[in-house]
């Protein structure tokens, strides 16, 4: 059975730094894209940055700059080093990755339970 757990959320003041960790962890035959998803109150859901297995990134424009994604292959852990804060970064952060469990062909979608971030002073 596969499973995305996530730490690192937290209050910080604006201005300030986070970072997300999400590690993947069962049987897994191999990891495709991760990506970071987030969802503030009576918003939707929303995707903040990806990441390939070759290490391709992207981001949406408002965290360009300011968030980092990477991602231990070694370890199927995928990082969010999140800069600059703003109150309006506040938001619940999900994990998600798309992968091919061992034993299966099947390429198949995964999600965190989420980790809590709030901005504020």
């Amino acid at each position: 059975q596969v499973q995305l757990v996530e730490s690192g959320g937290g209050l910080v003041q604006p201005g300030g730094s986070l970072r997300l960790s999400c590690a993947a962890s069962g049987s897994i035959f191999s990891i495709y894209a991760m990506d970071w998803y987030r969802q503030a109150p009576g918003k939707q859901r929303e995707r903040v940055a990806r990441i390939t297995s070759g290490g391709n990134t992207n981001y949406t424009d408002s965290v360009k700059g300011r968030f980092t994604i990477s991602r231990d292959n070694a370890k199927n852990t995928v990082y969010l080093q999140m800069n600059s804060l703003k109150p309006e970064d506040t938001a619940v952060y999900y994990c998600h990755a798309r992968l091919t469990p061992l034993g299966t062909s099947r390429v198949e979608d995964y999600w965190g339970q989420g980790t809590q971030v709030t901005v504020s002073s």
